[in-house]
């Protein structure tokens, strides 16, 4: 149900049209933009409680005043209302609801299927790739312990296939104990494949139904004088309970979230300790974005349905307050998960003590995130100053290049706010037509494909844009605003001092009027400014170059082999493996060369003469 935009919006009216079925409302201003969104077991009651109230809280108060339109959906349930509600929000991010401000993705332990010798892996990014996917993992950090486990206790390879498909011999994790060498069918499919189905069920949470698993196939191999294999369980078991003995942790349940909320000066902290099987994964911390006056159930609430609706829940939250509709979502987080979720604000002994971890965590890293915040506002009050602008810049953007010896060259564009770097604003441009190490082709490149759509309305425009680079690179900068005839963007260059020192850098600016490059500003070391332009530069240099490397490495995994006439994918496979990779194939003679099965002498002399220019 709409109702059209109208001068004056008559709340009283429109509520006593509503139906008293459960749903999810939305308020919009007079321009279109979305307020707020909101999800009730009873309409009419719910959003009559915005209208029909005398006296009303001040942030309510000053969203009901801008209200000119609302639209309704009705659901079967509350606890659909609920579930549409958080979709919602995460999808339109209305200003005055609370949003998990979550742009990283999270990482995963993937495992391949669809072929005999599976592999685990850290898997970051669309989960798109054949296989099972476990986690989130709260860190890369959780990633790898875990997959360090999985290696002393099940031998899964974690290579990657390209490595794996090219072995003539086994590699040192094989010499360590911490794989298999299927990659040299040293281990056969069936078993290989029982040790993934544990690893599996380890991975699920399973390990006391993999124990089980293991003894009893030690005492079957026993029984039939296999006992070579049964020694081959029993270490295998015992090194399964060594390692539960080592890493769990004494209270916890098998799949356990501790949650705790703390708020200060309109600023909330979420905190979450992770138990997976037992076994502490780690910490980490969200910084929702606050409307004002929100206190913290409200938070727990929404961070509760944000971030575990789309997520594998564990079968125990423990929260550090009691929130609305509790019951109900527990409710709607086991009916997604397919087993029974339990929601506990009250517990004791070792939960308790694992709250008030969290809890402390929570206040510790909001105590840090206002210091920081604080040091942040005072340095862009400074680049104000320095800089002589009219206000306060909300967007700064810097630019980078990236290459080696002119090769994969990659410009960088990182964005800073007043709350730090806004990385789900990052962008890389892979750079090419130009003469390669042309640094001023590239900029002049990036900067015409970054702010054509600023010029075609497209995306924000950076109050002020910084350059890496003195007067030359200013001036690229200058020529291409000017091409696409995109305005009221400071431009500075940032100059490396002498020496190349920090501290010491030199800021070029621009002037507006004419657009011709300007004065020289040193602002010095103790400068709070100087510190936000280095410290943004810096991240561009960094996204810069991470992206570079990436770019060249992809290139140079291509086989110089593909460009040899007479060698398709079967002969290169068989040459690698041969001669244990492109090392040893370089290292090989046209004789040795002939030795493999479809390479005459001809053609040998072609791959030798390639290789060997």
């Amino acid at each position: 149900m709409q109702v059209p935009q109208q001068q004056s919006f008559d709340g009283k009216v429109f509520v006593q049209t509503l139906t008293t079925s459960s749903g999810v409302y939305r308020y919009f201003n007079d321009e279109g933009e979305l307020l707020y969104v909101g999800k009730a077991g009873n309409l009419k009651k719910r959003v009559g409680s915005y209208f029909l109230k005398p006296r009303m809280e001040p942030r309510i108060a000053a969203m009901v005043s801008q209200i000119a339109r609302v639209e309704i959906t009705v659901t079967r349930t509350e606890g659909e209302a609920l579930l549409l509600e958080s979709q919602l929000i995460k999808s339109l991010k209305p200003r005055y609801n609370i949003l998990l401000r979550d742009d990283k993705s999270y990482p995963y332990i993937y495992l391949s299927t669809g072929e005999d010798y599976p592999r685990l892996a850290f898997h970051r990014g669309a989960k798109n790739l054949k296989g099972k996917f476990f986690g989130p993992y709260p860190s890369t950090y959780a990633v790898r312990e875990s997959l360090s486990l999985m290696q002393k206790l099940f031998k899964v390879r974690q290579c990657e296939d390209s490595y794996f498909r090219n072995r003539s011999r086994p590699c040192l994790q094989h010499q360590i104990g911490r794989c298999t060498a299927p990659c040299v069918q040293l281990i056969g499919v069936d078993d290989y494949a029982s040790d993934v189905r544990h690893a599996q069920m380890f991975l699920e949470g399973r390990s006391n139904a993999v124990l089980d698993e293991l003894g009893e196939a030690m005492e079957q191999s026993s029984k039939a004088l296999q006992f070579e294999r049964a020694a081959i369980l029993r270490d295998q078991v015992a090194a399964l309970r060594q390692l539960q003995a080592q890493y769990h942790v004494q209270g916890a349940s098998a799949d356990m979230d501790v949650i705790a909320c703390s708020i200060e000066s309109g600023i909330a902290c979420v905190s979450v300790l992770f138990f997976r099987n037992g076994i502490s994964l780690g910490t980490r911390d969200f910084f929702p974005r606050l409307p004002l006056d929100a206190e913290s159930p409200d938070v727990l609430a929404q961070f509760i349905a944000q971030y575990y609706l789309d997520r594998p829940v564990p079968r125990e939250l423990i929260l550090g307050e009691p929130i609305a509709d509790q019951a109900m979502l527990a409710e709607l987080l086991a009916e997604q998960s397919g087993h029974v979720v339990e929601l506990k604000s009250s517990v004791r002994s070792d939960r308790a003590q694992f709250l008030q971890m969290a809890q402390r965590n929570a206040r510790a890293s909001l105590t840090a995130r206002l210091a920081s915040r604080q040091t942040l506002g005072t340095r862009f009050d400074d680049l104000q100053k320095v800089l002589e602008l009219d206000f306060s810049p909300r967007r700064i953007e810097c630019f980078d290049i990236s290459h080696t010896m002119g090769e994969a060259t990659v410009a960088s564009c990182v964005v800073f706010g007043p709350e730090g770097p806004e990385k789900s604003h990052y962008r890389r441009f892979n750079i090419a037509g130009i003469t390669p190490g042309d640094d001023y082709a590239a900029m002049h490149q990036a900067l015409t494909r970054r702010f054509r759509k600023v010029a075609d309305g497209e995306g924000a425009k950076p109050d002020v844009l910084l350059i890496d680079g003195g007067n030359g690179q200013v001036a690229q900068a200058l020529d291409v605003l000017g091409e696409l005839g995109v305005t009221g963007i400071e431009v500075v260059g940032v100059a490396k001092g002498p020496g190349r020192r920090a501290g010491e850098e030199t800021l070029v600016l621009a002037r507006k009027a004419a657009g011709s490059l300007g004065r020289e500003l040193h602002p010095g070391s103790s400068s709070p400014a100087l510190h936000l332009v280095a410290a943004v530069r810096d991240e561009a240099h960094r996204f810069a170059i991470s992206g570079h490397r990436k770019r060249r490495e992809k290139a140079r995994e291509r086989s110089v082999l593909e460009d040899v006439p007479g060698i398709g994918a079967r002969r290169r496979s068989a040459l690698l493996k041969a001669f244990g990779g492109l090392s040893g194939v370089e290292s090989a003679g046209v004789e040795e060369l002939m030795q493999i099965k479809g390479i005459d002498r001809g053609l040998a002399e072609r791959i030798y003469a390639s290789l060997h220019p």
